[in-house]
């Protein structure tokens, strides 16, 4: 496999500009997640990626082979570039082998070359390999799509929101598996999704994709835990935003005088700033008689393992946020009812950003 490096990329259609200045490089064997909300340009630079389309300004280079530049565009068929589609685009009357080595030399694809060793990577039998595509399930369905994307052994393997179709339960085995069948074969890989839970989940890197730009690229706690601005913070994540002054490390908002990350030090500076906790940092507890902050329960959504509860603070350790309502997401077995007085203690460190007209 080889390392992917992209530089200045951009692409627009008519007067509308859909990729700006994309720079990405994703090492040899590791796997990048591309996140991006829909419209924000990931199709568009798949098809860059792949050939389909021809880059405005640029460079593609894969293993250091330059692919895509200034007079020169390598067709789709010559990068050697596997493609997993949203819903494995299999072929019905070909079986589960057929498939597999369809984009092989006809040598090949009579040998049936490494169907059985391809099917055990992707965590399927080879009992398989004769089976029509329609009898397996869509998550197998997406392991058949993977392992013939890995059968002509490509530079590059790219996945289009591959678990989109898939049901919540299905979704997550599937993408395990595609991860591991990923790692086992050490391909260089580049996941585009919607979906912030895949991204953190399969992604050594998480490149954010807004607007046409590429925002923050880092790996996923970082990214979740240091987003670079407050949208993207609402983004990736349940985000609650209060307003609050900064000094010397600590800042003061509803919640306290709670401190700052290191890593976002520079983000929000002294004076006012808006800061970002998440909901996992809520600690609720039923003892609040001495409690600095407290809040009344509004209401609950109930997951099982866990829950999300919806607060209006009560006694703000911020006399200027009269009526500020926060978001604590709890462990299922300790989810307070609405109505319920609770204190609530948050834990961790805060982060940062300028505050709206500075």
């Amino acid at each position: 496999m080889a390392n992917l490096s992209v530089q200045g990329l951009g692409k627009q259609f008519g007067a509308h500009s859909v990729l700006r200045g994309v720079d990405l490089t994703v090492a040899s064997g590791s796997l990048a997640a591309i996140l991006g909300r829909s419209g924000s340009g990931k199709t568009t630079l798949l098809r860059l990626l792949c050939g389909f389309e021809r880059a405005d300004t640029g460079t593609i280079q894969v293993n250091g082979h330059v692919i895509s530049g200034p007079g020169l565009h390598v067709p789709a068929e010559d990068r050697r570039i596997g493609y997993v589609p949203q819903e494995g685009a299999l072929f019905p009357y070909l079986s589960v082998a057929d498939n597999i080595v369809f984009g092989l030399p006809r040598a090949q694809r009579r040998a049936r070359h490494r169907v059985q060793e391809l099917l055990e990577l992707v965590g399927l039998p080879a009992s398989y390999a004769d089976r029509p595509p329609q009898a397996l399930s869509g998550g197998e369905q997406q392991r058949v799509a993977l392992a013939r994307a890995l059968a002509p052994a490509p530079a590059l393997i790219l996945l289009d929101e591959p678990f989109s179709a898939l049901d919540a339960a299905l979704r997550v085995e599937t993408r395990q598996a595609v991860a591991a069948a990923l790692a086992t074969a050490g391909a260089t890989a580049l996941l585009v999704t919607h979906d912030q839970a895949e991204a953190l989940s399969m992604g050594e890197q998480v490149a954010v994709l807004w607007d046409g730009q590429l925002i923050q690229v880092a790996n996923p706690e970082t990214l979740y835990r240091t987003p670079v601005s407050p949208e993207l913070a609402s983004f990736v994540g349940d985000a609650v935003l209060l307003p609050g002054m900064a000094d010397q490390g600590y800042v003061t908002c509803a919640l306290g005088r709670l401190p700052i990350a290191k890593a976002a030090m520079s983000g929000g500076g002294a004076g006012a700033v808006s800061v970002l906790l998440r909901p996992e940092q809520m600690r609720l507890a039923a003892g609040f008689e001495h409690a600095e902050v407290k809040g009344r329960v509004l209401d609950v959504d109930f997951y099982g393992h866990d829950a999300c509860v919806r607060l209006a603070l009560v006694g703000a350790a911020d006399p200027l946020s009269a009526s500020v309502i926060v978001t604590a997401r709890v462990p299922g077995h300790t989810t307070p009812r609405p109505g319920d007085e609770v204190a609530i203690v948050v834990e961790g460190e805060a982060v940062t950003y300028p505050a709206s007209g500075r």
